[in-house]
């Protein structure tokens, strides 16, 4: 066990002066864009790294090297008036204005809303991905660090230091935890700012007021729960009493992916329930987990299932969501061994009309949020169009048409259009609509170079002499072909969604900064708990210096309005 007195006080960190603008050199730190993630690279590269995590994820797990870290649970039960406030967020570490309203929210003293006051959290539980796309230490500074560091730049002079947990996601494991656990599991107690950390692996046990405990499972890739993070839960279930209460908090919500995804995306979660936490008697009351980046509460007799990743990432759907679960599924081998409940769909944000109104954004928004998208479209599309145009200006019979750069590329366009339709993290559960809406979009695409050719054909410039026919369609006819490529892709984005495919990309391509949530928890003197969800419309693109606040005020404050309200009203768990 470790609690707040375990350790020696170590030496506070030297607080750089408040800075007097957004001057990286100033602030420490360089602002980021949100991610473009159909950026050709990005795609490649995420692509690639969610392959090989797939393929050799064993062989890069530290996990198991984790066993010779300090394996103590935490102990934050004592409080003066045996309560306390505790706050949960997920999936930030994207774009600075939605990263940053987010955090400045959480670094209040205390929120108003509805009239109630709810103070900061004593412990702020970060969920999952905590940087995107990729982990290193440049990007968690950038993205995650600094503007964390700049919401609460020291800690407040009369209130315990708030401590920070955090809980890896898939974007956090790209480069197999090395990053994560530089910052977040340091040897000695760290400090993002005003927060401590204080954990030293990948996943933590701690002790909380009014018998509850927070779990927090790393189960990441469909892995197995390793050995060392077994025996770590076993001890720490050892100080649990059949009267505690328990919250969980997972990498991702299987729950709804075992009904939406694959039936046995659930079966690492259930095992850990049967194994680890059943035979203590307590009852798990509460699973949180963020990944998907909207708020959505399922409700049943024995627990609530929340998903909360509004902590900065792009806005996901919620349309798409089942209104009923199944948990654990029961096509899946835990079937046997586990009671399965249903859970129905209490609450979502943003609404499922608002969920439908923004998808349609998606003609708008993935041309505007990724150039280098729409550009390699142009260029695949002129390609093609040019190998068309060619082998149609030969003449002769059908087999002359399908010249060998011809051919590469429509093996090219449909290749790619299948694996967009079918990423790396799907590729082994066999939906026959993935195969079948790639191939679709990939003839989409063909028919439209089709029209280019033809319309090519009877323009002067085909018979000019090279390479002026390969310069007028560089200049006029890429950017042409290739907006409306992206107009087509938008299209299959839009109709594909509605079948369960694609649904990611067609909210990822348009970058929705806005809507945005996180949970504030109080646990009550008689051991109750409530939850508070609270969400943000529309987040803060303004911000300005404060160089004169105190010490322990974000360095930047909002110069418009940045409003909290509650989703729905408090959840109150007895």
């Amino acid at each position: 066990m470790t609690d707040d007195h375990s350790r020696p006080v170590e030496a506070e960190p030297v607080v750089p002066p408040r800075p007097r603008s957004m001057d990286p050199q100033e602030i420490g730190f360089t602002p980021q864009r949100m991610v473009g993630w159909l950026a050709p690279l990005l795609l490649l590269s995420t692509g690639l790294r969610a392959l090989l995590a797939i393929l050799f994820g064993a062989y890069l797990d530290k996990r198991e090297l984790q066993n010779s870290l300090d394996g103590e649970w935490f102990d934050h039960s004592a409080t003066a008036d045996g309560e306390m406030w505790l706050d949960y967020v997920a999936d930030l570490g994207d774009g600075f204005h939605s990263t940053y309203s987010v955090a400045w929210l959480l670094a209040q003293r205390q929120l108003t809303l509805d009239g109630d006051e709810l103070p900061r959290g004593r412990l702020l539980l970060m969920g999952g991905d905590q940087v995107y796309p990729l982990a290193s230490g440049d990007a968690y500074e950038n993205r995650m660090k600094g503007p964390y560091r700049a919401a609460l730049p020291e800690p407040p002079p009369d209130q315990p230091r708030p401590t920070l947990f955090a809980l890896p996601g898939n974007h956090d494991w790209y480069d197999g935890l090395t990053a994560f656990l530089r910052l977040f599991a340091r040897r000695k107690d760290g400090h993002i700012g005003g927060w401590r950390t204080q954990q030293r692996r990948s996943y933590f046990a701690v002790k909380l007021p009014g018998n509850w405990w927070v779990f927090a499972m790393d189960e990441q890739f469909g892995a197995y729960i390793d050995d060392p993070q077994l025996l770590y839960f076993e001890k720490a279930a050892r100080n649990v009493r059949p009267e505690d209460r328990i919250i969980l908090m997972t990498p991702s919500p299987k729950w709804v992916k075992a009904t939406t995804e694959d039936p046995a995306a659930y079966d690492a979660t259930d095992y850990f329930l049967r194994t680890i936490l059943a035979p203590t008697g307590a009852n798990v009351r509460v699973l949180v987990s963020g990944d998907m980046h909207h708020y959505a509460r399922y409700s049943g007799p024995d627990r609530q299932l929340i998903t909360c990743g509004g902590g900065g990432a792009y806005l996901l759907a919620t349309h798409q969501l089942p209104e009923q679960l199944t948990v654990p599924p029961e096509e899946t081998l835990t079937r046997s061994k586990s009671r399965s409940r249903r859970y129905d769909l209490a609450t979502r944000f943003p609404s499922a009309a608002e969920s439908r109104r923004l998808s349609w954004g998606v003609f708008r928004r993935v041309p505007a949020r990724n150039p280098g998208f729409a550009t390699m479209l142009g260029i695949i599309q002129t390609l093609t169009m040019l190998a068309m145009a060619g082998a149609a200006s030969q003449g002769g019979n059908i087999q002359r048409l399908f010249t060998i750069p011809l051919s590469m590329m429509i093996l090219i366009v449909l290749g790619g259009t299948v694996l967009f339709a079918r990423p790396p993290g799907a590729a082994f559960h066999n939906h026959a609509r993935h195969w079948l809406f790639g191939l679709g979009h990939g003839f989409a695409q063909i028919g439209l170079a089709i029209l280019g050719a033809w319309v090519w054909l009877r323009t002067p410039a085909h018979d000019w002499s090279w390479p002026g026919p390969l310069v007028v369609a560089a200049v006029v006819y890429g950017p042409i072909i290739g907006f409306l490529s992206t107009q087509l892709c938008a299209l299959y984005l839009l109709i594909a969604g509605q079948f369960q495919v694609n649904v990611n990309e067609l909210f990822a391509g348009q970058s929705i900064e806005d809507r945005k949530s996180f949970l504030r928890l109080h646990i009550a003197a008689d051991g109750s708990l409530t939850i508070h969800p609270i969400g943000i419309e529309a987040i803060c693109r303004k911000w300005v210096a404060d160089p004169d606040g105190d010490p322990h005020s974000p360095w930047l404050r909002p110069d418009e309005p940045l409003v909290a309200h509650r989703i729905e009203p408090p959840i109150r768990v007895e």
